[in-house]
């Protein structure tokens, strides 16, 4: 089977990582892929924040659960130690959908460089707030984003969990 095609059948989202951070160059290389996922006419209006910073991750991690109204000390990135947070124009009539490609792309790399990684939501609600809107502050992150999601990377800790059986009735040919 080609790598490719095997690596979107096996990836799976990942709800428990060991502590320690990967190599910046295994980082890179995800980012790296992300940049170069398919976007609107050419226009590359996604950005991607790297947090591999622990007291910027957890201050994000407590922005997101307070959204997401969990209890406190629940950790909405489930330990992994890097974030990479998905931006994309305000302005960009597909923000969404490059923004969720970037996101794909940086899963399958991850997975590729044998780490796990899981899709989490409330970026959007996180910068729309005072508190998001002071990190991109800080980040020197100018214009105005909307946040699509975030990419959380790290070993994972204990088995990837096992597909599901796909539905059927998904597919309709027009031969």
């Amino acid at each position: 089977m080609n790598e490719v095609i095997r690596a979107i059948k096996e990836r799976r989202s990942v709800r428990k990582y060991k502590d320690g951070l990967p190599p910046k160059s295994d980082i890179e290389q995800i980012v790296e892929a992300g940049l170069f996922a398919a976007n609107g006419m050419g226009k590359q209006e996604t950005a991607i924040v790297a947090v591999t910073d622990k007291a910027l991750r957890d201050r994000i991690s407590e922005m997101n659960r307070k959204i997401g109204g969990w209890d406190e000390g629940f950790d909405p990135f489930y330990g992994a130690p890097v974030i990479l947070l998905v931006l994309a124009k305000k302005d960009w009539r597909n923000r969404v959908y490059d923004g969720s490609l970037v996101l794909g792309n940086m899963m399958l790399a991850a997975h590729s460089l044998g780490l796990g990684s899981i899709w989490i939501h409330r970026a959007k609600e996180e910068l729309e707030s005072d508190e998001g809107k002071k990190i991109l502050s800080e980040l020197g992150i100018a214009d105005e984003w909307e946040g699509i999601g975030h990419c959380a990377v790290g070993y994972v800790d204990g088995d990837l969990p096992v597909a599901a059986p796909r539905k059927a009735g998904r597919v309709f040919w027009a031969e």
